[in-house]
């Protein structure tokens, strides 16, 4: 999204492993700047959660989303770019395929429960080969069957793949305080705006209206999670007033803006779980 005048991400390289040494790998990585990795695949899954900071998997089908307290499910083989935002504290487990056979072909938004949260933790302690039938073998049964019941949640935004959508889609993602309005949209293509709303809905299976502001409202949780105030995030995602903003949030995400700002604030991150 935008960088809002922050420095562009660096590079941040995909590990290059023939394989898993064990069915479950963790990587930890503390990021002060914004990072992004090129896209890449591989043969198993990868659970992308940040205990600081917002993380935001793009794939073909959407721009997924994950504050603290949420993590993101990526399934094997599955071309992917990864995005960080400044001082992100990043938990990486890579899954061999059968131990997440439970899981979609398409990325999840996962809660991070106190429990997940703290076994996660516990793990990264554990050397790369761990006893399988040891005492972290048995912890890494224990996690795996939480991150099966992990309720998912819709901090996602699906994107079209139509190339007629694409280069609007990105530049409003890039400049959500930029407006455009799907008549303006349909004149530059020279096709209907009826048409349009149909292609849009067939491709993101949302209308324009409410990909907009989901948009817009995946764009502020980064920036709250900045400490950043409501007014300002309020203008940064293209609202004209505070209290359109705050009522939206309020609808889509339960809770207020500034009740997730002065939870980021206290270090406990924008979500608790």
């Amino acid at each position: 999204m935008s960088r809002n005048g922050q420095s562009s991400p660096m590079h941040r390289a995909v590990p290059q492993l023939p394989h898993l040494p064990r069915p479950l790998y963790a990587r930890v990585e503390s990021l002060a700047r914004p990072a992004a990795t090129d896209w890449h695949s591989h043969p198993w899954a990868q659970l992308s959660y940040a205990t600081h900071g917002v993380l935001s998997v793009h794939t073909a089908s959407g721009r997924f989303l994950a504050p603290p307290q949420r993590a993101i499910l990526v399934p094997p083989d599955l071309p992917h770019a990864v995005l960080s935002s400044p001082r992100t504290e990043m938990r990486s487990l890579y899954l061999e395929p059968q131990v997440v056979n439970w899981a979609d072909n398409h990325c999840m938004v996962l809660e991070i429960t106190p429990l997940l949260r703290e076994l996660i933790s516990a793990f990264g302690q554990v050397p790369a080969e761990y006893a399988i039938d040891g005492a972290d073998g048995r912890l890494v049964e224990v996690l795996l069957d939480q991150l099966q019941v992990a309720p998912r949640t819709g901090l996602f935004l699906p994107w079209p793949s139509d190339p007629r959508l694409q280069a609007p889609c990105e530049q409003l993602y890039q400049n959500p305080e930029h407006s455009i309005s799907l008549r303006h949209w349909s004149q530059q293509l020279g096709i209907s705006e009826k048409t349009l709303s149909r292609i849009f809905l067939r491709e993101t299976g949302i209308g324009f209206r409410a990909w907009y502001q989901r948009l817009r409202l995946l764009h502020a949780l980064p920036l709250l999670d900045q400490g950043r105030s409501v007014t300002d995030v309020a203008l940064a995602c293209g609202y004209e007033s505070t209290s359109a903003f705050i009522a939206a949030f309020r609808q889509q995400l339960g809770s207020t803006p500034g009740a997730l700002a002065t939870r980021a604030s206290q270090g406990e991150g924008p979500f608790t779980a």
